[in-house]
């Protein structure tokens, strides 16, 4: 039934957003037509969690090294807000600033999931 996910980023200024998910995240891209890049994506996954704030969505990045990805990243300009952190066992966050400031959290999940 479902065979795969379409997120969007909305940014003020698209081509610089563009270029940070083809430049510094390295993601493959096909144009859309008129510089509308549609950027491929590793494997995805959903959860669903309880919140006592307004219902809202988040954007995580997974790796495998989240200390070799921080290192990688910083040499190519990124800016991290909080340094990595092991929240509960085999799970280890962090978060950069995306494009127009918009936080991302980096998520290295030992015990790798669905």
């Amino acid at each position: 039934m479902i065979t795969g996910v379409h997120a969007i980023v909305f940014a003020h200024d698209a081509e610089r957003a563009r270029a940070f998910f083809r430049d510094t995240l390295g993601f493959d891209s096909v144009d859309a037509g008129g510089g509308w890049l549609i950027f491929a994506l590793p494997p995805a996954e959903l959860a669903a969690h309880p919140t006592d704030e307004p219902p809202h969505h988040e954007l995580y990045l997974m790796c495998d090294d989240i200390h070799a990805t921080v290192a990688e990243l910083k040499a190519k300009g990124v800016e991290f807000t909080r340094e990595p952190t092991t929240v509960r066992p085999g799970v280890r966050i962090c978060f950069l600033r995306g494009p127009e400031g918009v936080s991302i959290e980096l998520l290295d999940r030992s015990h790798k999931g669905a």
